[in-house]
């Protein structure tokens, strides 16, 4: 496991200990909960971005593209203690998953026949 996912396990073993939804909720609703919390961080980014442009008149200009990029990195640490509930193997599932996306959009290999 590489110091990424070390630390998405801390984090882990940190909201389990210390979210409210770790005792009055079963842990699929807990699980559900953290996926859910996507929705928040990316609505976060469509802020950002709206804040970055000054598209709202009647607040101006209010974020930089810094805070987009900081909200991104939000959405992916989300996400992977999202995936990191749903499964203790979350370092493989990923890197499977990754390796599946990279493909699709890698060139085809050369034929050696021609």
């Amino acid at each position: 496991m590489d110091d990424t996912w070390e630390t998405v396990e801390g984090l882990h073993a940190w909201l389990d200990a210390h979210s409210p939804a770790h005792g009055p909720f079963p842990p699929q609703q807990k699980a559900l909960l953290r996926v859910l919390k996507l929705s928040e961080e990316v609505g976060e980014v469509a802020e950002a971005i709206i804040g970055t442009i000054g598209q709202n008149p009647r607040k101006g200009t209010t974020h930089t593209w810094q805070d987009v990029e900081s909200e991104l990195c939000d959405v992916i640490i989300t996400a992977m203690v999202a995936l990191r509930t749903l499964t203790p193997d979350a370092a493989r599932v990923f890197e499977a998953n990754l390796a599946r996306v990279a493909a699709r959009g890698a060139p085809p290999a050369a034929d050696p026949e021609q």
